[in-house]
C-alpha cells in the first residue's frame, strides 16, 4: 500500500504549528479508509480502536438515549477530528458517527493518542480546542432548547449549517450534503410534523427551497432575522 502523504493533513487547522518532519510522522501512521454514506464510522460505546481525521464529506454524530431516541448532536465537515475517546478520558466512544454522505477517513489506532498528544504539544493544544468548542456549542443548544421557540432552534440550525458546509448555487445556499427533515428534528428537539410545516411556510415566503433531503436556504439574512426574534410563536 502507498504511503499517505503529509499533503492530506498540512494546512489544517488541528495540525498547525507542527513541523514538517512530524506531520509525515504522524501520516505516516495513518491509514485511510472510504465509508459510504448511511455507514458507521463508529458506535456508541464501542471499544475506541481507533481515532478518526476526516477528509471528506460529512458525518452526522448521533446520541442514543436511554429511552431509545436518538439526537443528532451535529455534524462533522472535512478537516475534523473525530472519535478521539482518549482526549476524552473514556475508552468507548459517547455517540454514533454516521457517514451522512460517501466520506474518506484517516484512522490512527487510538493507542497512539498519548505518544501523539505528548510528542507534539500544538495537535494537544489544539484538539482540546476543538473539544472546547464543542462543548461550548452543546450548552448553547440547551440554552436555545430551554429559552427559544422552535422556529428559531430551526432556523439557528439551518443557518450553522449554512456556516459549516454552505455552497453557493444560483438559488442561495445550499447545504452541501443529504440532510432530511427528519434529521432537523433530531438536532431541534422538536417533530418531523414541526419541521415539515415551518420549512414549507418559509418555502411560501421564499426563505428556503427544500426537497427530498435536500435544502437551499436562498434568503439567509431574512433567516437570521427570524432566528434572533423574541416571543414568535411556534
Amino acid at each position: 500500500m502507498a504511503s499517505l502523504d503529509r499533503s492530506l493533513i498540512a494546512g489544517l487547522s488541528v495540525f498547525e504549528g507542527i513541523a514538517v518532519a512530524d506531520l509525515d510522522r504522524i501520516v505516516g501512521q495513518a491509514r485511510s479508509i472510504r465509508i459510504a454514506r448511511g455507514q458507521s464510522v463508529f458506535e456508541q460505546e464501542q471499544e475506541a480502536r481507533s481515532f478518526f481525521l476526516l477528509l471528506d464529506g460529512h458525518v452526522r454524530v448521533v446520541k442514543s438515549t436511554p429511552a431509545g431516541h436518538e439526537v443528532t448532536v451535529r455534524y462533522i465537515g472535512p478537516g475534523e477530528l473525530m472519535g478521539i475517546a482518549g482526549a476524552l478520558g473514556r475508552t468507548t466512544y459517547p455517540a454514533n458517527a454516521l457517514a451522512a454522505a460517501d466520506c474518506v477517513v484517516l484512522a490512527w489506532p487510538s493507542h497512539l493518542w498519548p505518544t501523539f498528544a505528548t510528542s507534539f504539544p500544538s495537535l494537544s493544544a489544539n484538539t482540546y480546542r476543538m473539544v472546547g468548542s464543542r462543548l461550548q456549542d452543546a450548552h448553547t443548544r440547551v440554552i436555545e432548547m430551554s429559552t427559544e421557540q422552535v422556529e428559531q432552534r430551526v432556523a439557528n440550525a439551518l443557518l450553522k449549517l449554512v456556516k459549516q458546509s454552505g455552497k453557493k448555487i444560483e438559488e442561495g445556499i445550499l447545504i452541501d450534503f443529504p440532510i432530511s427533515r427528519q434529521d432537523i428534528a433530531e438536532m431541534t428537539g422538536t417533530t418531523l410534523h414541526t419541521v415539515s410545516r415551518l420549512l414549507s411556510a418559509w418555502e411560501d415566503q421564499g426563505l428556503v427551497k427544500s426537497g427530498r433531503q435536500r435544502v437551499v436556504v436562498v434568503e439567509p439574512h431574512r433567516l437570521v432575522v427570524v432566528a434572533e426574534a423574541r416571543g414568535s410563536k411556534s
